[in-house]
């Protein structure tokens, strides 16, 4: 007989040849226990996706009511299900009047996927601005607003008409034109190591997809629900896109993802051609409980307002001589070594000391935090004290 390991490797397709490769047992809050007991303080929450805390008692009780009536009965956008529902008319009722109309889907790739789509449906233009650093997803139209091109370069060719510009430079911003679709961006880059744009970059750009009619594109997959101490993070800088793309934390824990806009132009995936968007799974009412329930804890003030002192005191606990710079929006944090060798090294000694962190995929030089939203005081010391013990053994 196989055991685990030899079944995880050798009938699950990977993803590098380095799994963390943790047999999990259970989870409860901050807390991944494996099959032998251990405990992990885990200050990724799967990237952001366990973002009211692993099996939150709330969040397990929609799911369970939600089961006791009926999962899938029905492809996207046929049947009226009081759980999609729900959540659509709370999300709208969280965001500005302009983004009144959701549609759900399975992921955070295929929400940007769907939102270049609606940019292209809506303008009639073919013409995509991105930015370089910028990671969107790795399916094909996502990975081809994406700019990695070491990630990209063996699946080519992808979707023409995309062009990447510079992150956070007003200068660049003259590429928008009358030509530009859409303009897609992440508020705070991801996968650059947490990049944060300046209030200047942002209201320019509002401006200049306001002068050529371009859609701007906020994807806020990783940046929403709460993660940077406001509900969305183009909260922080008082404009709002004309589409919005949610998921990871959205879920609770279960899988979905959104894209946001008006009502007016949402029509236009419904008619010329019909069926503009389709998708079997997306918005599954399970799903959907889940994601109402976790929306319904972090919309709450006093839930929002704690998210900046804990990212300030993990900032605070990991100030050391080993650590270049930390950059930080609330809890979503990346944390500069000297080089990629130390990063991998503490991420070993974390892992058998019982704290999770993580590698960002193409800035290999830093180490990702993002833990649950819950995480509590006395768990954030506990963790960096860990990290620090692992800091001074690099």
């Amino acid at each position: 007989m196989m055991t685990p390991e030899e079944i995880f490797q050798q009938h699950l397709a990977p993803t590098s040849p380095f799994p963390l490769g943790i047999h999990i047992d259970h989870a409860r809050g901050v807390y991944l226990y494996d099959t032998n007991g251990k405990r992990y303080i885990d200050l990724i929450a799967g990237i952001g996706v366990a973002s009211v805390g692993h099996q939150n008692p709330v969040v397990v009780e929609a799911i369970k009511k939600q089961l006791d009536k009926h999962a899938h009965v029905m492809v996207y956008g046929e049947y009226i299900q009081d759980s999609v529902n729900g959540l659509a008319a709370k999300l709208a009722s969280l965001l500005p009047p302009s983004l009144n109309t959701c549609y759900f889907v399975n992921s955070g790739t295929e929400a940007n996927e769907a939102a270049v789509k609606l940019a292209k449906r809506s303008t009639g233009r073919h013409k995509i601005i991105s930015f370089l650093k910028s990671y969107h997803g790795n399916t094909q139209g996502s990975m081809s607003v994406s700019a990695n091109e070491v990630k990209k370069q063996k699946f080519r060719p992808l979707i023409p008409g995309v062009e990447f510009i510079e992150f956070n430079s007003v200068e660049a911003l003259g590429a928008i034109d009358m030509q530009t679709a859409g303009v897609i961006i992440e508020p705070i880059q991801g996968d650059a190591g947490v990049r944060i744009s300046s209030q200047e970059f942002m209201t320019a750009l509002r401006k200049c997809c306001d002068e050529t009619g371009a859609k701007l594109i906020f994807d806020e997959v990783q940046t929403g629900m709460g993660r940077t101490g406001k509900l969305f993070a183009f909260e922080h800088y008082s404009i709002a896109p004309d589409i919005i793309t949610l998921a990871k934390g959205l879920g609770g824990g279960l899988p979905i993802g959104a894209f946001v806009a008006s009502h007016e132009i949402m029509q236009l995936l419904a008619d010329n051609p019909m069926l503009g968007h389709i998708t079997t799974f997306g918005g599954n009412p399970v799903c959907a409980a889940s994601a109402l329930a976790t929306l319904n804890i972090i919309s709450e003030p006093a839930f929002l307002e704690a998210i900046e002192p804990k990212g300030q005191l993990i900032e605070q606990e990991l100030q050391h001589p080993e650590v270049k710079v930390i950059r930080r929006k609330g809890l979503m944090l990346a944390v500069e070594l000297e080089n990629e060798n130390k990063v991998n090294r503490l991420i070993k000694y974390c892992l058998e000391h019982g704290v999770i962190i993580y590698w960002f995929l193409s800035t290999r030089n830093s180490f990702r935090i993002s833990p649950p939203l819950t995480i509590t005081e006395g768990e954030i010391k506990e963790a960096c004290g860990i990290i620090k013990k692992g800091l001074n053994n690099l």
